[in-house]
């Protein structure tokens, strides 16, 4: 199939529909027609013989739809990045990716409203093993890493995604997750490629409950995509149900584990929607299994499973030494076949330590614990220090090696504390290198303010906790353990 081709098709057939609405603008299939065209034609002038990448500047905006199809079109792979992230995180990863170009939403109109529309443009063919996107995650040294996905990849992702969710030219999909997290891969691909409207929810909606709410109401959505950790915050109000969004026929979620107490009040409070779980770290493009979550399913396991995985891809669970383990055994879940990413862009060193080739498909070491059980995959929290906080892959150690790098620090842990299953927030406990006659909380603000200059709000710690010395295990290093009973 040919996705290009295939968006630029609803242009013909339904130009006026809606293909994203988002802050109260709208973007029509002409209009995302018309527009990523003179975009593309534009890089295709400014960046001749060049299919380096290009990075795009933005939160959940129309001008960022139209760039990552011009993108396509032109033969580029694009960077999601938000506009809120420090100006050193943009700055290294647009170093590390070796990026040809920023777009911010402010060029992309300048742009827009200075090209002409060319009725003889042509866009550049894409290849099978050409880069689509690239999206960084938190990396353990304090240096994301950018995640290389490939046309095929997505081709692959969507033939399953479609038809598995039932997305239609009728479906209108409500997408809570920013463009720099890849669940919304699924909202935004799967709404432009069958020809139906995607409604995104911002940050500052998020921020503003009765904002929000209005959103939600009037957004006639029949598909809900988002974490777990968005809806447990929408659950927190009693008005949110069946009668806010009557409309509504499938939850979505995905990103971190799904707590099964937030699967009794989904189903509670929409009887009839359906209640989606799935899996799948970036590096897998999106999603690599799904199940529905049922009462039957609640009352016959705790946690929920993550469900089946995708057709023309594994699921196997390995031991510390790769090698498969018995059924109904714990085990690092591998990831092998057609949705396996490439590998990360420019770190063949990163890319050698977690891919790796299987049976003649890509295999892919995802750290994570899970384990079979009645045909069904269980995931069983993280192998190493990486988590998920409301959604989003967080590095411990990349928020520590940050911390390390301010000017009077001698020593940081980062510790998530945790509600039930999933991580609520994360705690920083600091030596200093010299006492200050600022208190606590006056160090802390200080601290959170020279971290914002160098990592995305979402991973500075909530609470921070000075001490003359760590906790040590027999083995020299900070006892975690320890410092996270004292949270308790």
């Amino acid at each position: 199939m040919d996705i290009i081709k295939q968006i630029d098709h609803w242009a013909q057939v339904q130009p006026e529909k809606v293909a994203h609405k988002s802050s109260g603008q709208t973007l029509s299939y002409q209009e995302l027609f018309i527009q990523s065209n003179k975009l593309a034609e534009y890089l295709m002038q400014a960046l001749p013989n060049d299919n380096s990448p290009i990075v795009i500047l933005g939160h959940k905006h129309i001008e960022m739809t139209i760039g990552f199809i011009a993108c396509a079109k032109s033969g580029h792979p694009y960077i999601p990045l938000e506009n809120y992230f420090p100006e050193q995180r943009i700055k290294t990863v647009v170093d590390t990716a070796q990026a040809s170009m920023v777009l911010t939403v402010e060029k992309i109109r300048d742009v827009l409203d200075g090209a002409k529309e060319n009725l003889n443009f042509t866009p550049r063919e894409r290849k099978q093993d050409d880069a689509w996107y690239i999206i960084f995650t938190s990396g353990s040294t304090g240096n994301p890493k950018g995640v290389v996905i490939p046309r095929s990849n997505l081709e692959n992702f969507l033939n399953w995604a479609v038809p598995e969710h039932k997305v239609t030219r009728d479906t209108v999909i409500l997408g809570q997750a920013p463009f720099t997290f890849d669940v919304s891969i699924l909202d935004l691909y799967c709404s432009l490629y069958q020809g139906g409207t995607l409604v995104s929810v911002t940050k500052d909606e998020i921020a503003n409950l009765k904002e929000l709410f209005h959103t939600l109401k009037n957004s006639n959505a029949t598909m809900w995509v988002s974490t777990p950790s968005f809806a447990r915050l929408c659950l927190m109000d009693q008005s949110f149900s069946e009668d806010m969004i009557p409309t509504l026929s499938r939850f979505w979620l995905a990103g971190e584990a799904l707590a099964p107490e937030i699967c009794v009040d989904l189903l509670k409070r929409f009887p009839k929607t359906e209640l989606w779980n799935a899996y799948g770290p970036t590096e897998a493009t999106v999603a690599t299994t799904s199940v529905e979550i049922t009462k039957d399913i609640l009352a016959k396991y705790n946690p929920v499973p993550i469900g089946y995985a995708m057709p023309g891809t594994q699921i196997l669970i390995h031991d510390q030494d790769n090698r498969p383990v018995l059924s109904g055994e714990r085990g690092e879940i591998i990831i092998c076949g057609p949705n396996v990413s490439v590998g990360y862009i420019n770190r063949p060193d990163l890319t050698e330590r977690a891919f790796f080739e299987l049976n003649g498909q890509r295999a892919y070491h995802t750290g994570d614990w899970g384990r079979y059980k009645d045909g069904m995959v269980f995931y069983e929290g993280r192998m190493d220090f990486q988590i998920k906080l409301h959604g989003y892959r967080i590095e411990l150690g990349d928020i520590e090696s940050n911390l390390h790098a301010l000017t009077n620090i001698q020593d940081a842990v980062i510790i998530p504390v945790m509600k039930g299953e999933h991580a609520d927030y994360l705690a920083a406990f600091v030596i200093m290198k010299t006492k200050t006659d600022q208190s606590d909380f006056e160090n802390m603000q200080a601290m959170k303010k020279e971290l914002a200059q160098r990592i995305p709000e979402y991973m500075i710690p909530r609470k921070f906790i000075f001490l003359p010395e760590f906790p040590m295990t027999s083995n020299g290093k900070a006892d975690r353990r320890k410092l996270a009973e004292t949270l308790q």
